[in-house]
């Protein structure tokens, strides 16, 4: 059996009706990248639960998304209303955060998913990263075809000796850049992984977590197959889904034994 792999919805609505939605390529990465099983969350919220939850999973992949960490978890007034908020979604990863690093359970975060891992673990965002003094415009070109809004936009330089560096075995990479909003105060516990051209980080990991953690500000899950660094973080990622499902398996046939 290949491990389990949640990947949490986000919530959006289709007509007059209300969805839990994930984009194909997200789970897509986690079959093809990661080979393990995907499984699409829920946004629950508050009446999620994670004992229940964490009894079936290896692995978790929070992904981007039009929608922004509501600010009020750093203490933060909302700067620009227009901006799209998907409070479900906070209700359910920032919990589903926590607990995951707690327990060891492996994680990778794209984009929300890097900006939700850290303020769940209380840091804090630029809410607008192109209006910070010395911070280049990160966001994409909406008028440029995916092909192109997805395309290398500049490099991320990897903290020599960092789990990303042995992961890749490069110095540096080339990324894609499709954000807006970035990390702006760093959460403790955090160890820098890259670093954009112009400061901002652009991967992170949890210092002291006992799983595999690493989150990342670009989009590894574009075309993954295509990409060879993508495909090795993911495959690392995978590697370490399957060490945790052995080792959930092997305690639970322990605790049936001495039942």
């Amino acid at each position: 059996m290949r491990p389990i792999v949640i990947v949490p919805a986000c919530t959006r609505d289709f007509g007059e009706h209300p969805y839990h939605a994930a984009q194909h390529k997200y789970v897509d990465a986690v079959t093809l990248g990661a080979d393990c099983a995907s499984l699409i969350l829920p946004s629950l919220g508050a009446s999620l639960d994670l004992d229940t939850l964490f009894g079936t999973i290896d692995g978790i992949m929070l992904t981007g998304s039009a929608s922004n960490v509501h600010p009020s978890y750093y203490s933060e007034e909302v700067l620009d209303p227009s901006l799209p908020q998907d409070p479900a979604r906070d209700q359910t990863t920032l919990p589903l955060i926590r607990e995951a690093v707690r327990r060891g359970v492996p994680i990778i975060a794209i984009c929300r998913g890097f900006q939700e891992m850290n303020v769940a673990l209380g840091g804090s965002l630029h809410q607008a990263v192109q209006s910070v003094a010395g911070k280049f415009d990160h966001r994409e070109n909406p008028e440029l075809g995916m092909d192109e809004q997805y395309g290398d936009a500049h490099n991320v330089s990897l903290c020599p000796g960092g789990l990303l560096e042995r992961i890749l075995g490069v110095p540096e990479i080339p990324v894609n850049s499709l954000h807006g909003q970035g990390v702006n105060e760093l959460a403790p516990g955090l160890t820098v992984e890259a670093l954009a051209e112009d400061g901002l980080v652009e991967a992170f990991t949890v210092s002291n977590a006992p799983g595999f953690t690493l989150a990342v500000q670009w989009h590894p899950e574009w075309r993954i197959q295509h990409n060879p660094y993508s495909m090795k973080m993911f495959g690392a990622f995978g590697q370490a889904c399957r060490e945790y499902h052995e080792r959930r398996c092997e305690n639970h046939d322990r605790r049936r034994s001495a039942a």
